[in-house]
């Protein structure tokens, strides 16, 4: 809570927990609120910043930027809200999810890393199309690629529809159809489409890592963690347009 802010207790606690306002309500009903360590049944009592505000003897305080990592799954997508398909904010079992978004999005038929944050700033040095961050791949492919690929994706594709080349990126082939790519901007559907230019198709779809931030080998499909403050703080320097670009 702001400094100096005083509110109803009702909105103070649905702030920092899942619980509704009529949750809350309830909650108060059956002392299990306190203030400053005094029970108080009234959910509309007005508090301030400064009060200790605690349920079922937990002490209530206002959460910091959080920073996820997960392992998407095929299926999910990339949003707050789909009335059609689960949400990777579905696999989180976190109070006030309506409160993250996601910082680099994947298509529903992508899996791989996926950043999860609160911090707009944050976020925006990924997602910017002003800055740049190395966003990197495993594509299997339908057909076998040829080694004159390597060249033609270091000098840019040219992709439908565009107006200009892509940027350079890094292509490494690991066996006939299963390449591992390295881009550093993001357009729609970049990686498909690059390849697409090529003749091929992309059959399966995979990211690794996002700048410094690399898939946890030990998330299998579905599963998160916390990012650590080394990986959060490699995000500062760098910025990326890792939107959409599957």
């Amino acid at each position: 809570m702001a400094e100096g802010k005083s509110l109803r207790l009702d909105k103070a606690i649905s702030q920092v927990t899942d619980l509704s306002r009529a949750e809350v309500k309830r909650a108060a009903k059956q002392q299990r609120i306190t203030v400053n360590g005094v029970t108080v049944t009234d959910p509309s009592a007005k508090i301030l910043d400064t009060d200790e505000l605690c349920l079922d003897g937990d002490l209530l305080t206002e959460a910091g930027p959080r920073y996820f990592m997960l392992n998407k799954p095929l299926g999910y997508v990339c949003a707050t809200k789909d009335g059609e398909h689960p949400t990777v904010l579905d696999l989180l079992d976190e109070p006030n999810k309506h409160k993250l978004h996601i910082a680099g999005r994947l298509d529903i038929d992508t899996t791989g890393l996926v950043l999860i944050t609160d911090d707009g700033q944050w976020s925006h040095r990924i997602t910017s199309p002003r800055h740049h961050c190395a966003k990197t791949y495993y594509a299997h492919l339908a057909n076998p690629i040829d080694e004159s690929a390597v060249d033609k994706f270091a000098k840019g594709i040219w992709l439908n529809n565009e107006k200009k080349r892509t940027k350079p990126a890094e292509l490494e082939i690991l066996y006939r159809n299963e390449v591992r790519i390295t881009i550093s901007e993001g357009r729609y559907h970049q990686v498909k489409r690059m390849f697409g230019a090529l003749g091929n198709r992309v059959l399966e779809l995979h990211r690794e890592r996002i700048g410094d931030i690399v898939l946890d080998e030990e998330l299998t499909e579905g599963e998160y963690r916390l990012l650590s403050a080394e990986e959060i703080a490699s995000v500062g320097g760098a910025d990326a347009s890792a939107s959409e670009a599957d």
